[in-house]
């Protein structure tokens, strides 16, 4: 009888401590692959020609993401910190240094994501704003 306890407890212990994890579950609402359809300067069609994008679709540790975006020319990494009352930071990013012959979206991208303080997740739109009324807007790429 000891032994069946003791193997009971030990096949326990043993779950308990492999379903404990610092990674936390993904988020499928958020955690995609995003294409930016809308940001101030740039139409829909220019956006599109760059296949400007945002890929959120990293483990999340302890609520941070590691991001990555495209916008035609540098890969361009940040972490991001998406709370569940619509606030998100963003870290100032870095990226690949390679000139390319139009690089105004990517500045303009850059400069915005950092300041960007809100989010919220509708459907398959995700919008990012500022505090001063700035917007940017994606849908999921895996939205037909």
């Amino acid at each position: 009888m000891k032994k069946i306890l003791l193997s009971l407890f030990a096949v326990l212990l043993l779950g308990m401590v492999l379903n404990c994890s610092s990674v936390t579950n993904k988020n499928p609402a958020l955690q995609r692959q995003w294409m930016l359809v809308s940001l101030d300067g740039f139409s829909k069609d220019q956006l599109i020609a760059n296949k400007a994008e945002m890929n959120l679709t990293a483990n999340m540790v302890d609520g941070k993401i590691q991001a990555s975006a495209y916008m035609g020319c540098n890969q361009m990494s940040f972490v991001t910190e998406f709370k569940s009352n619509g606030s998100v930071k963003i870290s100032k990013g870095i990226s690949t240094m390679k000139a390319c012959r139009d690089m105004a979206l990517e500045t303009s991208f850059q400069k915005k994501i950092e300041m960007m303080t809100k989010y919220s997740v509708e459907g398959h739109f995700l919008t990012l704003n500022d505090d001063k009324g700035n917007s940017m807007k994606f849908v999921a790429a895996d939205w037909d």
